[in-house]
């Protein structure tokens, strides 16, 4: 067998088929990688230094033999955890490093040596990122769900998802549900560009010419953010604002919010204090610490909606079309969506 070289739209095209290796080092990884790609690092972190210092300071001769160094004891566990990932051993090996060179080439004629059909990604992870970016030019149609905190968006994204509707729940990729509260119990966020990654995946999966459902976020999600280029495509597309009393919404955040522990809740409200306000600040802590959720959560919720409504006059906007909502139903204000929106 022959190590084929494939470029980054043949790669897109077949991955799902390939086990798809990741040369880099362990720190390289895990900074950020192509999704569901599997680490197999040829060296580690310090090693990788030692190799790029030599290369740098010496010559390429000198990395060459200090990589092989390296290299040579790992070769047969590197075999056999391929092999034992594998299992069949016929399985489809795609191997790529960060600009498809020496890392990927070696590792690339080493498992071929073995017997695996092995591919090699032109360009490596520096063409993958290349693509990513590419993702957020093109021309989406977005519809955008909105509403004040407590509308329970995001379960009616995935409710209207039911319905046949495309969509990309962004908080679920960015491991943020966007207030203060946000980030409780949640798993650690990923980097910003783990979470390019991931968005790129999820558009490139969904039919350009069909709109996408997204929920109405500020570009900033937690510690990472929305694209630029896709952020400008969301202020400017249609927002489909769902209005639902505030009693409601309170009802709804009390259930969502009210289990999670209250020495999280405390730090989150101490974290905003600079705008709640001094005074607001310690009533919300009061009531919390009294269990009286109801009466904090609606501190919370009044400061959220003076916010929230700010943010949606002083946005670039397409059409506002509003949904009027008894209450946080979402089966109920997916039906309006729809009757509204799609069956016009």
């Amino acid at each position: 067998m022959a190590i084929q070289k494939i470029g980054i739209d043949d790669f897109i095209k077949n991955r799902n088929e390939c086990l798809v290796l990741d040369v880099r080092s362990p720190g390289e990884y895990l900074h950020a990688h192509i999704p569901n790609a599997y680490s197999l690092p040829l060296f580690t972190d310090q090693e990788r230094k030692v190799v790029g210092t030599a290369y740098k300071q010496e010559s390429k001769e000198k990395a060459i033999k200090i990589g092989l160094d390296y290299f040579g004891p790992k070769m047969r566990a590197m075999v056999e955890e391929v092999e034992d990932f594998v299992k069949s051993g016929n399985k489809k090996i795609l191997v790529h490093c960060w600009r498809g060179g020496m890392r990927s080439g070696g590792v690339a004629w080493l498992l071929d040596l073995y017997g695996f059909k092995v591919y090699q990604l032109t360009g490596g992870y520096k063409a993958y990122r290349n693509w990513v970016l590419g993702q957020f030019e093109k021309p989406y149609d977005f519809k955008i769900i909105s509403g004040n905190t407590g509308s329970g968006k995001t379960p009616l994204l995935h409710e209207l998802e039911k319905s046949g509707m495309q969509m990309i729940d962004l908080e679920a990729l960015a491991h943020h549900k966007g207030s203060a509260l946000g980030g409780i119990n949640q798993p650690p966020q990923p980097s910003q560009e783990l979470f390019e990654n991931l968005l790129a995946d999820k558009l490139f999966a969904k039919k350009v010419e069909e709109s996408i459902l997204l929920e109405d976020e500020s570009q900033r999600v937690g510690n990472v953010n929305i694209p630029n280029a896709l952020w400008q495509k969301m202020k400017v597309s249609e927002l489909i604002y769902l209005q639902i009393p505030f009693e409601e919404r309170l009802k709804y955040l009390v259930e969502e919010y009210g289990k999670l522990p209250l020495e999280e809740i405390k730090s989150a409200i101490l974290r905003i204090q600079k705008r709640l306000g001094g005074l607001e600040t310690k009533n919300a802590i009061s009531h919390l610490e009294e269990g009286n959720l109801s009466a904090c959560f609606g501190i919370l919720l009044r400061y959220y909606d003076k916010w929230y409504e700010k943010g949606l006059n002083s946005k670039e906007k397409g059409e506002i079309i509003k949904i009027e909502g008894e209450s946080v139903n979402k089966e109920i204000n997916a039906k309006k969506i729809i009757e509204r929106i799609w069956k016009k």
